[in-house]
């Protein structure tokens, strides 16, 4: 062979080798980015994003959405650094194929009061792609509660349920009928008032007596999840909170049913926003109307957009104080909690003569 030709194949040679050095190196850069990266489920855009304050109906086209391709295996949340505290298992099975049903029920650690829902808190994001959680404010409520309850019992879905103390108390059977169905109950305040603009003491006193009547109503110890009216809360509220082992609960997406008052307007606002966000904390309210009018078409819908929903349950119950306790038996008896002597109520102050 002539030199230019040795030349020429040594040349080859070395680039030969050359392409497949680049090669090895991006085959080894590609299996350790798929083997130690940790998994995004929702886009830094999303998570930093608050959840809309204003209605956006009617901006999805009417009908069947568009189904979401659930993640091909559910992950152990808790092995996860960034999920600390929550455990995960497969939900319960559903005899009705056609049925929404619950796919995983995930056990949250409440020990120094997390908070969950990014409308206000960023720290936990524990739902996959597709998936949601439903809850449940303001109830328990007269034929409202229970079509909620009826149209979650059709599909075999498990809901949290946030009760207002006084409703509880007038309405234990309804609450009750909660309980019965395996469903998750917090508490949501004595009588739905704004904490915000509540002294710390009064505040303190809404939610403890919040939590007493809705766990004597129920009949049982409550799971140590509570969500402020109007997510309107404050510094020392929620370290009040921590301080108590009880997780806060915010939302990603408020239906906003309070507002609307037609069925089918309440799921579009719902399956919009679910659109828009990909998954997500729900939050509607078994006290109005509207809601249990439009829950059953909203299950269907969420059926066919292929969503899953994943229960929440609480590793510990609520301790609740044996001071609220006593005054709401008292209430749930009939009586006030008002435990002065008469004498010390009603005196008089003008005589009158025959």
């Amino acid at each position: 062979m002539s030199w230019v030709g040795k030349i020429v194949v040594r040349r080859i040679t070395v680039l030969a080798a050359g392409a497949a050095v680049v090669v090895a190196v991006a085959a080894a850069s590609f299996a350790v980015g798929r083997g130690g990266r940790v998994h995004e489920p929702v886009a830094k855009a999303d998570r930093t994003k608050a959840a809309d304050i204003e209605l956006t109906t009617g901006t999805i086209p009417s009908g069947t959405p568009t189904p979401i391709q659930p993640p091909a295996a559910p992950r152990a949340l808790a092995d996860s650094p960034e999920r600390t505290g929550i455990a995960t298992v497969a939900g319960p099975a559903c005899p009705n194929p056609d049925a929404l049903g619950v796919s995983r029920v995930v056990e949250i650690d409440t020990t120094g009061g997390p908070g969950f829902g990014f409308e206000q808190f960023k720290a936990h994001d524990f739902l996959e792609p597709g998936e949601i959680v439903l809850t449940f404010d303001d109830g328990p409520w007269p034929a409202h509660t229970p079509a909620v309850l009826a149209a979650l019992a059709a599909h075999c879905v498990k809901a949290t349920f946030f009760p207002i103390g006084k409703h509880a108390t007038w309405h234990p059977e309804i609450l009750k009928q909660v309980v019965a169905q395996g469903h998750t109950i917090g508490s949501h305040t004595w009588s739905h008032v704004d904490l915000a603009r509540k002294p710390v003491a009064d505040a303190k006193d809404e939610i403890e007596k919040g939590i007493s009547a809705v766990a004597i109503s129920a009949g049982r110890p409550l799971a140590p999840f509570f969500r402020f009216p109007a997510l309107r809360m404050t510094p020392e509220l929620t370290a009040y909170l921590a301080e108590r082992n009880i997780g806060i609960f915010s939302t990603d997406m408020d239906s906003f049913d309070f507002k609307i008052k037609k069925p089918d307007q309440v799921v579009l606002s719902v399956m919009t926003k679910l659109k828009k966000r990909g998954k997500g904390i729900i939050l509607m309210h078994d006290f109005q109307q509207s809601t249990a009018n439009a829950l059953p078409e909203l299950l269907v819908q969420l059926k066919a957009g292929g969503y899953k929903v994943v229960q929440l349950k609480a590793k510990d119950t609520v301790v609740t104080l044996p001071q609220y306790d006593a005054a709401m038996a008292k209430a749930q008896s009939g009586q006030t909690t008002d435990g002065r002597p008469t004498a010390s109520v009603v005196r008089t102050i003008t005589g009158y003569s025959n």
